[in-house]
């Protein structure tokens, strides 16, 4: 523990700017990859503990998009719709089976696909790390702010992850389609009854899900090095973060994940060794408090 350092850095206008935004760094891609977990929970009720697998094949596709193509946007784009088509296949063909089956049976099948997944993953692009880089694009002197160095990368980045965030509750709030999905969340036999397609819109839900951790991934890629398993550390911290925003809440999430990335970024300095176990108080406190997370709703 370092009080002194973690002071001096909070005193500081440049270290300050520093670590707060690589807080948000953490936190933007902590809630894309939550805001498709706690969806698929939302409407669906299935815990999606694969969902970190979804994330680690976003990255690597993206990689490879960007490797062949040389275009950055278009590896990201590539790793968000192969993770939404991804999805669908998942959702119909093994998680549509287990539908209101004991949740035992439904971290049975994720875990299995998580482990033939990083199998999959060593055998396609073999177990070496690997680093995307930063795209030529970003490959720019960093800004200035009261002092913090900032790169224009993590700008973009946190932006991107905004307008998504902000795109996906426009989607659930004002458009027929996402006024439908909110509807399933509450009442799916009643929206079956009125002759909606249930089957598709839970697929489509699982594609969006995919798609927003495949985007995480792609988004990711330049700053964090590719390995099988990658998807477990994150899907973890992304359970955390839907658990303390409130299973079924985005805009909980986003709060939380902003919350848990300054955590660890400002943890580093003064607990420098029981950073995770920051992230996992900040929970517990939250839950002692309020079961149902920040802006869950109390069942009854």
């Amino acid at each position: 523990m370092d009080l002194d350092a973690l002071l001096g850095c909070v005193t500081s206008s440049s270290c300050l700017v520093t670590q707060t935004t690589s807080g948000l760094i953490v936190g933007m891609l902590l809630f894309m990859v939550a805001a498709g977990l706690t969806l698929i929970f939302g409407v669906l009720k299935i815990v999606n503990f694969a969902h970190g697998t979804f994330y680690m094949l976003g990255a690597y596709i993206a990689y490879s998009a960007f490797m062949f193509t040389g275009s950055y946007f278009l590896g990201v784009v590539a790793g968000g719709l192969g993770m939404a088509i991804f999805g669908v296949i998942f959702e119909r063909v093994l998680i549509s089976r287990v539908y209101g089956a004991n949740v035992l049976m439904q971290l049975l099948i994720c875990y299995a696909v998580v482990l033939i997944c990083d199998d999959l993953v060593k055998i396609v692009w073999g177990p070496d790390f690997y680093a995307m880089g930063m795209p030529p694009a970003f490959q720019v002197p960093p800004l200035f702010i009261a002092g913090g160095v900032v790169p224009p990368f993590y700008i973009m980045l946190i932006l991107v992850a905004l307008a998504i965030g902000g795109g996906l509750s426009l989607l659930l709030g004002m458009t027929k389609i996402g006024k439908i999905i909110r509807a399933a969340a509450h009442n799916p036999n009643m929206v079956s009854a009125l002759g909606i397609n249930t089957t598709l819109l839970y697929s489509l839900v699982f594609a969006v899900g995919g798609m927003l951790a495949g985007l995480a991934g792609g988004l990711a890629a330049p700053v964090r090095s590719l390995t099988p398993g990658m998807g477990f550390s994150i899907l973890i911290e992304s359970f955390i973060v839907t658990v303390i925003g409130g299973m079924g809440s985005i805009g909980g999430a986003l709060i939380a994940a902003v919350v848990l990335g300054l955590i660890r970024s400002f943890g580093t300095i003064g607990f420098p060794l029981f950073t995770e176990g920051l992230m996992y108080i900040a929970m517990i406190i939250i839950l002692v408090f309020k079961p149902s997370g920040l802006f869950g709703k109390e069942i009854v």
